[in-house]
């Protein structure tokens, strides 16, 4: 029987010490969630558990990521594994390997689908066969598209007695800061777009669906901006379309499709109407590409590299406060019957509602609240915990509200 419910692997990451203090003051640090803290530098992970409240007593696992004996060790120890060590891509997938191994679940906060492709190729067989529950894109990429095009779902077979055959997700508001994670991922994710097999990934909207021959294929996302008439406003490219996107469409393969094998689906920045909203769209669409070209390009990368955080830093506490964010999914059925779901989150996105995300994917899995009818393997938020997550993170504080 494992000692520990819970294993934070990267505790001391910027997302890391968010997350622990998430675990501390929801769940306490000697109360009935046992879990603990983990990482490579001793000093971090004991500064981390420093400032938690009470937290003295809390176990400290220290330990080199990379090393495939360690790790073996460590995941037995847990029920749920939370890995925060990206780029994923450089550092995630030992931690992976030894949790499908061992049949031990595990969450982490990827947004790279070059790696939740390599992980898919690499280990879902084994995960399967082994009953690990690997569950990729446990934050803001990707559990409110995901979600959010669940619970349509559900509502639209409960009301229409149909699926919406299309949806699309739009940003009403958001507001954050930026990570040294994210922003050290998206330096890693343009140098790798150098390889034309990755590009070619990365230009596939079906490239996380587990058997993708005889798809029918839509294009990408357009960047340019548009007028959106389900909407009624203009509408920019959402930077976090590009994995959401996947992700959900998964969910759908991975559910026996239930959403259809026509589902069509997208995401984007409601920007407004009139004028004003056409040249918000416009500017969204221009920094947008600029941002994908920079990155594309060495030299460019490189100076983009040096006005971004650092690895390890987060944005400031005051930031953070002022953080929240207000989605709406709109969707359709093939009769024409229309519904909405909105999806609110009360502080930053990247990091306090990460952090609410991740703990309670985790601890739904430790509680085995949506049972494993479903098996091992390399799931989705959707596909391994549906609707029992949605009613955890509505007592968490979310909302996930349908509107008709």
């Amino acid at each position: 029987m494992p000692r520990l419910d819970v294993l934070l692997w990267g505790a001391s990451s910027s997302t890391g010490k968010v997350i622990a203090a998430y675990l501390a003051k929801h769940y306490g640090t000697t109360g009935a969630i046992r879990w603990a803290l983990g990482g490579r530098s001793r000093e971090r992970v004991e500064a981390v558990r420093d400032g938690l409240p009470n937290a003295a007593g809390l176990p400290l696992i220290i330990g080199d990521g990379q090393d495939a004996a360690f790790l073996d060790g460590m995941v037995r120890q847990a029920k749920v594994v939370i890995s925060t060590v990206g780029p994923y891509m450089r550092y995630g997938a030992p931690l992976v390997t030894a949790c499908a191994r061992h049949g031990v679940d595990y969450v982490d906060l990827t947004g790279e689908v070059l790696f939740m492709r390599a992980m898919i190729d690499e280990h879902h067989a084994l995960a399967r066969r082994t009953g690990a529950r690997i569950v990729h894109a446990c934050g803001f990429d990707s559990v409110p598209s995901d979600l959010g095009v669940l619970l349509l779902q559900a509502a639209a077979a409960k009301r229409f007695q149909a699926p919406c055959v299309r949806a699309k997700l739009f940003v009403l508001k958001l507001s954050g800061g930026l990570g040294g994670g994210t922003a050290a991922t998206l330096i890693d994710q343009g140098a790798r777009m150098a390889d034309p097999v990755a590009r070619q990934i990365i230009a596939d909207p079906y490239a996380l669906d587990p058997d993708r021959r005889g798809i029918e294929r839509e294009g990408l996302a357009s960047l340019a901006a548009h007028f959106d008439e389900d909407l009624g406003e203009w509408v920019g490219p959402f930077v976090m379309a590009g994995v959401n996107t996947r992700v959900v469409r998964r969910s759908n393969a991975l559910l026996g499709y239930p959403y259809g094998r026509d589902f069509r689906y997208a995401e984007g920045v409601a920007c407004g109407r009139g004028v004003r909203g056409r040249a918000l769209a416009g500017l969204d669409a221009a920094g947008l590409k600029a941002a994908m070209l920079a990155l594309g390009v060495a030299p460019a990368r490189q100076l983009v590299s040096r006005l971004l955080p650092p690895p390890g830093k987060g944005p400031s506490a005051a930031v953070m406060a002022r953080g929240h964010f207000t989605l709406e999914v709109v969707g359709a059925t093939a009769a024409a019957g229309k519904l909405r779901v909105r999806i609110v989150g009360q502080s930053d996105p990247g990091h306090g509602e990460t952090a609410k995300m991740v703990v309670e994917a985790a601890l739904c899995l430790a509680a085995d609240d949506a049972g494993k009818a479903g098996g091992g393997g390399m799931l989705t938020p959707a596909s391994a915990m549906g609707m029992p997550l949605v009613e955890r993170l509505r007592k968490a504080g979310m909302t996930f509200e349908v509107l008709g």
